[in-house]
């Protein structure tokens, strides 16, 4: 909880080792997962490649940006509702800094494979359903 309020990562072998987890409770065979929000740090891709890596594939990230401006706005009025603790302009700036330190770097790294999909989500929910829809088919 404390990670959360600073707007820090959770360590990168405890969110593999859940989303290891699931994945075997899904039905580890043949399946395909789309794992939201990560990875978000190299540490986070590395302990993947490390523990994951000769058992999933990453076929390709799907990075659905916008500005920091839309990105606090969203937030925001999602705290409205949401009872998260997190949803707070403080919190929010502090994520967006991590971000910019954990994971443009990792995001970088996946653009110089080809294994970033973008979309820009400052447009509205329309227009990023049609461009998500687009990636997937």
């Amino acid at each position: 909880e404390s990670r959360l309020t600073e707007g820090r990562l959770i360590p990168s072998e405890v969110t593999v080792g859940l989303v290891e987890e699931e994945m075997r409770r899904q039905g580890w065979e043949g399946g395909r997962y789309l794992i939201d929000g990560f990875p978000r740090s190299l540490d986070n891709y590395e302990t993947w490649d490390r523990l994951l890596g000769n058992k999933a594939h990453i076929k390709f990230v799907l990075l659905i940006e916008c500005s920091q401006a839309v990105m606090e706005q969203r937030l925001l009025k999602r705290g409205q509702t949401s009872g998260r603790s997190d949803d707070n302009i403080e919190t929010i700036r502090k994520r967006f800094i991590t971000f910019k330190e954990e994971t443009v770097p990792v995001q970088d790294l996946l653009e110089s494979r080809g294994l970033v999909r973008t979309v820009n989500s400052d447009p509205g929910i329309d227009a990023v359903w049609h461009e998500v829809v687009e990636i997937f088919s």
